[in-house]
């Protein structure tokens, strides 16, 4: 794989080889004149936007050293990784499934366990990060209840050749080529990167820190034609190929399963859209996209039973978005599409069918700005699912100016989660893990009934008997927030938000087989909050030096737990081992969450191509497991440590396109090999870059 990448190197470098070399310079910091298209799926700046959006420029990643999307990501304010099968990300307290992933605005599939694992997008080509925070299902349907990460790439780029080669530890190695061509019509964009490290445990429950080979192939084929001054067209291809070694342990009531062998991924992407305006004040777009991720894991268990994962799903989605201004204050979007999908997986019931849904949705989004201090969006979607009940989302926002200085943003909206092939048809059985099962709700009385007529069921629990057909999850959010501009030099933000969920869908146990290993499936049973509030400030000390930093307060729960608490009918053990009634001073929530999360950031740049950067991040305790037996969190049961860490990174950018960039994360060499799987102790990278760019 790596002579193919050296061959393709070898015939693309020479095309390039014709221009002067300087260096491209963006801002720092995202400015109220940025362009954003993920909060209203229209081109506005950033000043205007009625729902809260952090905004990710190129500069800011490569100046971190960021890779990954992980990389970046986790310096975010009200942004969280997990750990649990590959790495995701956590939204204002709610878990990686209810936050939709897009790359040039293109959703990504292949979640395992609802988690789509971020380690395998790659930043060598990204022009821009948004993220976009609240219900957003008004605009991208299913699984967008938390919010919209969304990456841009660019092919008008104007670097025709960008090369540049990070090592680090671990035997790490980051190879990452961007070659672009350009015409007045024509804007081509290259993007190919070799990625292969020693690594370290990456597996959820992992017992110990251990090598894990992985090496990864991406490479992205962008083009833009101007056919005309009405009309264009955007081809995108992308294509990842990843291999991982895998040696893990696993426990499973008490008992530890090792395993080892390969782990194969790919990640394939095509999209095409046409643009059209038919007048200034009308125009409309056709997009096509299709992808399919596959991905097949082969282990054998320490005894020498074979353990085989299959999960293949492809996804394919046509939709129109038309744009209508019909006068200064007032404009519409409307859209439709259908999306075909479809897996196939060795954890259903078979790995020769494919498991297959349609959709149809329509959405349309209004824009009213009737003074020149107000701007009101209101908007709804419906979408229509052939496998179960359908969805209305609508969502109301606006921005108030109160002056230069001040602004105010209100959003409430409604999200949902529409239930998954693994909700509905999962049927799989982990040898690596005890032999527990865990079956979707469409079969799971099904598929059980079957193993008692074999005598194989030990006994099943009372909500056996409330498995029915899922609905989807929905949430109601609300977020206010107060900008504070007072003076060019500061800015200030203040974010209040709130998100109530229903029909929470819940893996619980439902029965123990004769050797009293655990059955598992899904019902709607919860009714989950998450509120908090978040805190964000940036200060220029001078032309060369910014301080900046954000906080996050996070407060979650069960509302069913909580009426139960409140009523005096759960119980807990205290140090003597003595049961007593549970109170809400010991709760703690949901799982997996913390109540508070800070980060810290200190930048220094100058005009002679310096610069260097100092960052913290800190994350308070968060449960884990429910030790006390009565599927409540409270402060009796196991957490994971408080933590912080350490990330630096200084570089030179020379005048003639040569740039050089050292840096250690996790200096501290914090390590928590079990809750922390992806946290790896302290490492150390160089980066070696050049880049050229078209004469003007």
């Amino acid at each position: 794989m790596f002579k193919k990448l050296l061959i393709l190197l070898f015939f693309i470098i020479p095309q390039c080889l014709f221009s002067q070399a300087q260096f491209v310079k963006d801002t720092l910091f995202a400015s109220g004149d940025s362009v954003v298209v993920s909060a209203t799926r229209s081109e506005r700046k950033l000043s205007n936007s009625t729902v809260p959006v952090t905004l990710i420029n190129a500069q800011t990643i490569q100046q971190t050293g960021s890779i990954r999307l992980t990389d970046i990501l986790k310096e975010q304010t009200g942004l969280t990784m997990t750990s649990g099968f590959g790495a995701g990300v956590q939204l204002q307290g709610l878990n990686p499934d209810y936050t939709i992933i897009l790359i040039n605005g293109e959703p990504l599939v292949g979640r395992t366990a609802g988690v789509l694992d971020l380690n395998r997008i790659a930043l060598g080509n990204i022009k821009k990060i948004e993220i976009v925070k609240g219900p957003s299902s008004s605009l991208y349907g299913s699984e967008a209840m938390a919010g919209v990460i969304n990456i841009i790439t660019d092919a008008t780029s104007k670097i025709p050749l960008e090369a540049s080669l990070r090592m680090g530890t671990y035997n790490t190695k980051d190879i990452i080529l961007n070659n672009g061509l350009r015409s007045k019509s024509v804007f081509y964009q290259g993007f190919y990167n070799y990625y292969a490290t020693d690594g370290y445990s990456i597996r959820p429950s992992s017992n110990n820190r251990i090598t894990t080979p992985i090496n990864r192939l991406t490479t992205s084929q962008q083009f833009k034609f101007n056919i005309n001054d009405r009309t264009r067209i955007l081809l995108n291809a992308r294509l990842t190929d990843e291999t991982i070694k895998s040696n893990i342990a696993v426990s499973n009531g008490g008992v530890t399963i090792n395993s080892n062998g390969n782990e194969h991924n790919t990640d394939a992407n095509l999209s095409a859209t046409l643009n059209y305006h038919f007048t200034p004040n009308l125009k409309t777009s056709f997009r096509s996209y299709l992808t399919n991720y596959i991905s097949k894991q082969d282990l054998l268990t320490i005894s020498g039973a074979p353990y085989n994962d299959l999960l293949n799903h492809l996804f394919k989605r046509i939709e129109n978005q038309t744009d209508w201004t019909l006068r200064k204050n007032l404009n519409g979007i409307f859209g439709m599409g259908a999306v075909w999908e479809g897996v196939k997986s060795s954890r259903y019931d078979s790995d020769k069918l494919r498991k297959e849904n349609t959709i149809q949705y329509g959405f349309t989004q209004w824009e009213w700005t009737p003074i020149n201090k107000l701007i009101i969006i209101g908007g709804i979607r419906f979408d229509k699912n052939a496998s179960y009940a359908s969805a209305w989302s609508p969502k109301l926002s606006m921005l108030y100016k109160l002056n230069p200085s001040h602004k105010i943003r209100l959003s409430i909206g409604q999200g949902f989660k529409a239930p998954d092939f693994r909700q509905l048809y999962l049927d799989f059985t982990n040898a690596a893990a005890g032999n527990y099962s865990v079956f979707g709700s469409a079969q799971a009385q099904k598929v059980i009934g079957q193993l008692s007529s074999l005598g194989q069921i030990g006994g099943l629990y009372n909500n056996y008997y409330l498995l029915k057909a899922l609905q989807p999850e929905s949430s109601t959010g609300m977020h206010l927030s107060w900008e504070w501009t007072p003076t060019n030099k500061t800015f200030i933000s203040t974010q209040l938000f709130r998100n109530d969920i229903t029909n929470l869908i819940e893996v619980q146990q439902v029965g123990t087989y004769i050797s009293g290993a655990q059955i598992f499936s899904y019902l709607n049973i919860g009714r989950a909050f998450t509120q908090g509030a978040e805190l964000e400030f940036k200060q220029n000390i001078n032309n060369h030096l910014v301080l900046s930093g954000g906080y996050q307060y996070l407060i979650t729960g069960d509302k069913d737990q909580i009426a139960q608490i409140k009523a005096g009918t759960v119980y807990t053990r205290n140090a003597s081992n003595i049961s007593t009634r549970l109170t809400m001073s010991d709760y703690i929530g949901l799982p997996n969450v913390s109540k508070h999360k800070a980060q810290l950031k200190i930048n220094y740049s100058n005009d002679k191509g310096l610069f260097a950067n100092f960052r913290i991040i800190y994350r308070s305790k968060w449960a884990v497991n429910n030790t006390n037996g009565n599927q409540v969190y409270d402060n009796g049961d196991d957490f994971a440590k408080s933590y912080y860490s350490l990330h630096s990174s200084m570089g030179k950018e020379f005048n003639n396109g040569i740039a050089v960039q050292i840096g250690a994360d996790n200096i501290n060499n914090y390590i928590d090999a079990i809750h922390l799987p992806n946290l790896a102790g302290r490492t150390y990278f160089i980066n070696l870059k050049y880049q050229i760019k078209y004469k003007n």
